[in-house]
Order: structure tokens, then C-alpha cells, then sequence
């Protein structure tokens, strides 16, 4: 049964993850951990048609081994081939997919500022790539799998091999590779996901509020926004699913016009780092506080990556029923754990968020509420206590969500 539901999940991710289209290069980037998956991915590429596959691994202990033994004034240098294999991928028309899968606490004991030096250094020279991936350029895809220390924090407890094992249960449940036809299964929760999405681009709210437990925020909505989920498509018509698992519906703030007090509902693992009981407050849209019960100074860090990340690119919606949710598992990885609840981004906004925004200049889609950044991290505001209302262009207000749940 294990494999069977292997063989599923990587199917998922070439078929409706990718959707490779016939004669695409495809680039696997996956961590040493995860060979069995990437293996399975790289022929079920092939079978769907794929003309070239090749692996970019990645290993936990050889990044530690860096940011703690490298002498200070080294962070800022990359590997540049490693970038330069996702942007040559991306010219030839191909399609990537990263397997996501690490520590979470992988960096607890290292300098934050090393890993921050680094993260700058590489977004600087990936953002030609990930321009490309924020328009939907390209088809990429973003899934994860099991690693035994990231397995033995979500489950502890128990042998490693157990830890392991309920982990890939998790991912399966989660991802819908258990079901006797996941494909279908897909198809059918990525229809209700274009309804969602379509309802509330059609509404065209001025804002959303969310409401509960010490959250009270308004978020403004950027001008002429569109909201995305689910499946999407490139120029050259191919349909992909960016992130297996996804539960959201999501469209950009406007840069301007985000004000109150938000509270994290879950903790963020950012960086190798866990950040915990994040508070935030925006006035006019900036970030003028921001405070954690644990990890503030990789918090800290992170919004001072550059003048965008002090404010947000992404507001998404989660019901609270959710797959993910109801599991009653903290994942510790922002793939899973965006999917349990409603969440907001610091930083670069999603370009198709914005009716014509692909072929905007950065000035003119920060003229209609787009932000720009070299940053892009999510973090979960929502829960059973979360109300959310659309504020109406004439300010009326509509009931979007009450305790977590949509009801429209």
C-alpha cells in the first residue's frame, strides 16, 4: 500500500502538479532524503512526455555545516550554478518542482544574521527566476516528503522509523494520494477552488477586516485585484497547480492600505528558525511593530530584508475545516501549515493578482497596491475565532468567513 500511494503522490505531482507538457525539460530539485520520491518523479516526467529530467539535490547537514563553521564574511557567496539551472530550465520553456523538506530547526543554534547575509545574497541573484515564477511563466510546482528530523518533531515520542512513517500519512491524507483515484479527487477540489476564487474576484471588495482573539486588522485590497487558487495557467496555455497541498484562495493588499494589530495563530518556520507568537502592527500599510514570544530577532531580520518586506504581498483565505486543519497536526513547514488556516505574506506580491499586472513595471504595479520585494514568507492569522468581512467600495460590509468558515 505505501508504495502504491508513492507512486500516486509522485503522479500528482508530474500530472496535476506540473502538467508536463509533451517535449518540456524538466528540473527536480530534491533533498538527499527524498532520492526514493525524486526517482519516481523524475520517470513519471518521462512517461508524461518529458524530453530531459535532472535532479538538483540539496542536503541539510552540508548547509549547517556551512553557517556554522564558514569564517564571518563568507555568507554573501552563492553557488550561482544552482540558480543558474532553475533560470536555464525556465528559458527553455521547462518546468521545475522542489520537494520542500527540511529541519525546522535546523539553523536553532546559528547566528541569525549569517543565514540572513546568505538569503539576501541568493534572492538577489534567483529574482530574474522568481519573477518568472510570481507571473506564472513558467509551470513549477512545490510538494514535500518526510525527513527524519523534521518527521521526529511532528511526532515525538516514538522511534524515528515510526515518526517517519506517520509523517508520510500525513503528507498522503493531506494531499489526497491515499484516495483510490487522487487525480479525480483533484480535479474535483480544484473546481471548487476556481468557484471560491471567481465568487470573490467578482465581489471586488475595498478590504477585508479580520476580527478575533487580540486580531484586528484591515487589510485593503490593491486596485482591479484577482483572486487566485487552485490550478493556474502559462502563456502557453499549459495548466499547473503551483502547491500540492492547497486549501487557498488568495489576492494582493494594497501596499498602502493595510492598518491594525495581527496575531500568529500558529508558529512560522522560517530560516531553519521557529518563530513564535508573532504580534504585528501596521499603520498605513508599513509594519511599525512587530514583536515574538520566540525567534524576534529572526523576525526582525526578515522584515528588514528590504523597504517591501515591511509591508504585505499576500492575503489568503482558509476554512478552517480544512483537510489540514481537522488533522490536528502543526507541520512545522509553511506548505502545510498555510493550508490549515488564513494567512498573510510579508513582502513581494504575486504579479497576475492584479488585472494586467504581468506586464507591469514595478512602478506601476506599486501604483495600483503591488509590492515589491526580494521576500516572500507566509505566516497563519486565521483560526475558529477569525471573522472576516469585504468592506464594499461604498463602505458596506459583508460577512466573508464567521468562525473560520466561508459563508459565501
Amino acid at each position: 500500500m505505501f508504495e502504491e500511494k508513492l507512486r500516486n503522490y509522485a503522479r500528482l505531482a508530474v500530472r496535476v502538479g506540473l502538467g508536463v507538457r509533451e517535449g518540456q525539460r524538466v528540473l527536480v530539485q530534491a533533498p538527499v532524503d527524498t532520492a526514493p520520491l525524486a526517482r519516481l518523479i523524475v520517470r513519471e516526467a518521462y512517461a508524461a512526455g518529458a524530453s530531459f529530467v535532472d535532479v538538483r539535490w540539496d542536503d541539510d547537514d552540508v548547509q549547517l555545516a556551512r553557517f556554522s563553521l564558514a569564517p564571518e564574511g563568507s555568507f554573501d557567496g552563492l553557488s550561482r550554478w544552482r540558480v543558474d539551472a532553475e533560470k536555464e530550465t525556465a528559458e527553455a520553456g521547462g518546468a521545475v518542482i522542489a520537494i520542500r523538506a527540511t529541519n525546522p530547526n535546523l539553523y536553532a543554534n546559528v547566528d541569525p544574521a549569517r543565514v540572513t547575509t546568505h538569503q539576501r545574497a541568493l534572492a538577489a541573484y534567483r529574482k530574474p527566476y522568481t519573477e518568472q515564477v510570481m507571473t506564472n511563466r513558467l509551470n513549477w510546482n512545490l510538494i514535500s516528503a518526510p525527513v527524519p528530523e523534521w518527521a521526529a518533531l511532528m511526532f515525538p515520542g516514538v522511534s524515528q522509523e515510526e515518526a517517519v512513517q506517520r509523517q508520510w500519512d500525513a503528507i498522503f491524507a493531506a494531499t489526497r494520494a491515499d484516495q483510490p483515484d487522487p487525480v479525480e479527487a483533484w480535479q474535483s477540489h480544484l473546481a471548487d477552488l476556481k468557484r471560491r476564487r471567481e465568487t470573490l474576484t467578482g465581489r471586488q471588495y475595498a478590504a477585508l477586516h479580520f476580527r478575533g482573539g487580540e486580531t484586528d486588522l484591515t487589510v485593503g485590497l490593491a486596485e482591479d485585484h484577482i483572486w487566485g487558487g487552485g490550478a493556474a495557467d502559462t502563456p502557453g496555455g499549459i495548466t499547473f497547480t503551483a502547491n500540492i497541498p492547497t486549501e487557498e484562495v488568495w489576492t494582493a493588499p494594497h501596499r498602502e492600505r493595510v492598518d491594525g494589530v495581527v496575531v500568529s495563530t500558529k508558529p512560522l518556520s522560517y530560516n531553519g528558525v521557529l518563530i513564535e507568537g508573532i504580534r504585528i502592527r501596521f499603520e498605513g500599510g508599513r509594519v511599525v511593530e512587530a514583536t515574538a514570544r520566540q525567534g524576534q530577532e529572526t523576525l526582525r531580520q526578515m522584515i528588514d530584508t528590504d523597504e517591501g518586506s515591511h509591508r504585505l504581498g499576500e492575503v489568503a483565505l482558509v476554512p478552517h475545516s480544512s483537510p489540514i486543519s481537522r488533522s490536528g497536526l502543526f507541520f512545522f513547514n509553511t506548505l502545510y501549515d498555510e493550508n490549515a488556516a488564513s494567512h498573510i505574506a510579508i513582502g513581494n506580491a504575486y504579479r497576475f493578482n492584479v488585472k494586467g499586472g504581468v506586464d507591469m513595471s514595478v512602478e506601476e504595479f506599486n501604483a495600483r497596491g503591488g509590492n515589491d520585494s526580494l521576500t516572500h514568507v507566509d505566516w497563519m492569522i486565521g483560526s475558529g475565532e477569525i471573522d472576516v468581512d469585504g468592506i464594499t467600495k461604498d463602505g458596506g460590509r459583508e460577512a466573508v468567513m464567521r468562525g473560520g468558515e466561508f459563508v459565501i
